[in-house]
């Protein structure tokens, strides 16, 4: 009878087998093409909100004063289909969380999560309430009670607004990571997280029509299927392609193609839908052949920079730059200053990422690992 044993294991056993004298210990290859395409999201994202959103194409808006289709129609039509950069964030955070929380504790899955999320975040609402005090034109702030409330990243749990707009998506990740570490608790293996992703999915399609408000706040079926797929692309990664495991990245593709419909009916107003699929399905084809082994030669370390300076990018761009950009139109092209506005907040986002971030993780494990010793220990 056979059993299935993932990548890294078959390989280290192959090792030990040809060495004998001193056991080998294998570490996990990084998978430098998934940095890569962290930052391209993260842009595409920055660009739709600057030069392709709904909001910014509206007459007498406030960032631009007038339709941005008008004042660059071929980077307004490029940029329509940027948004799609947050699913692409949702399947590689399925992927990543997953290849990152194989053989951890559900201590270690939780510290990892904290010092990973909140040190930018909590400059990012600093940062972006600084802005708007400065600069009150075309944001209006919130309260400072409300603002308070942002530092705990459960905001939108307590129907306050967000102090930029972008934090919705920390939600969605929020409710992802609460569901998987019930899963971590009972320790990973292929079979777990394929029963996961079964039954999460089966949640999620009947969340809506069930008219459970509970059940569709925790199944979360608007990011539901994005998650699933990129669990199922890591499944692939470590342990090989199957049918089963194709038949949810399939089913995964087909609900969330009727997602980004929704989306672009309820939000997004400004692009097609054969456009996004386009789009997402070659993004999904890519992350298959990251998976499958395609891209194992890509050993570019300015990659691992990239993709550090893509969730500080993201927490700071939307509220400051599109207010920056209201300062500034009418001095220069309008598309030399997106392009400008971009090149600052990735030179800002690498300034948070090594002096706010590192630093803050760190202090922030060593008090975390402490207190857990101590709730061992007491």
């Amino acid at each position: 009878m056979s059993t299935m044993v993932d990548r890294p294991t078959r390989q280290l056993r192959t090792a030990q087998v040809r060495r004998q004298p001193a056991p080998l210990r294998r570490e996990r290859p990084r998978l430098y093409a998934i940095d890569g395409i962290r930052l391209v999201a993260a842009l595409m994202v920055a660009v739709h909100h600057y030069a392709g959103s709904w909001r910014v194409d509206q007459p007498d808006n406030a960032v631009w004063g007038r339709p941005v289709s008008d004042t660059m129609p071929a980077v307004f039509h490029f940029a329509a289909y940027g948004w799609i950069g947050v699913e692409i964030f949702f399947v590689i955070s399925g992927f990543v969380i997953c290849m990152s929380c194989w053989g951890r504790t559900p201590r270690e899955f939780f510290v990892s999560r904290v010092i990973r999320l909140y040190p930018a975040y909590w400059f990012g609402i600093v940062f972006t309430t600084a802005v708007l005090v400065v600069a009150p034109g075309v944001w209006n702030r919130l309260r400072l009670r409300d603002i308070l409330l942002n530092f705990t990243m459960l905001q939108s749990g307590s129907g306050v607004a967000s102090v930029d707009g972008v934090y919705w998506t920390l939600w969605s990740e929020l409710r992802f990571y609460l569901l998987f570490m019930v899963v971590v608790a009972t320790g990973l293996t292929y079979r777990k997280v394929v029963i996961f992703c079964c039954v999460w999915g089966a949640a999620a399609m009947l969340a809506p029509v069930a008219d459970f408000h509970l059940l569709t706040l925790a199944a979360n079926p608007e990011g539901a299927w994005f998650f699933i797929a990129g669990l199922g692309l890591y499944l692939m990664h470590r342990f090989g392609q199957d049918l089963l495991l194709w038949g949810i990245l399939g089913m995964a593709w087909l609900m969330g193609q009727r997602q980004l419909g929704l989306r672009i009916d309820n939000t997004e107003h400004v692009s097609g839908w054969r456009g996004s699929m386009a789009i997402y399905t070659v993004f999904l084809l890519v992350m298959v052949a990251i998976a499958l082994g395609a891209t194992d030669r890509v050993r570019w370390k300015w990659l691992v920079t990239a993709g550090s300076l893509t969730y500080p990018l993201y927490l700071i761009h939307y509220v400051a730059g599109t207010t920056l950009i209201g300062e500034l139109r009418g001095t220069m092209d309008p598309r030399l200053l997106v392009a400008g506005v971009i090149a600052g907040f990735l030179v800002l986002s690498w300034l948070v990422h090594r002096l706010v971030e590192r630093p803050v993780a760190r202090v922030l494990k060593r008090g975390l690992d402490t207190s857990f010793a101590r709730l061992r220990t007491a």
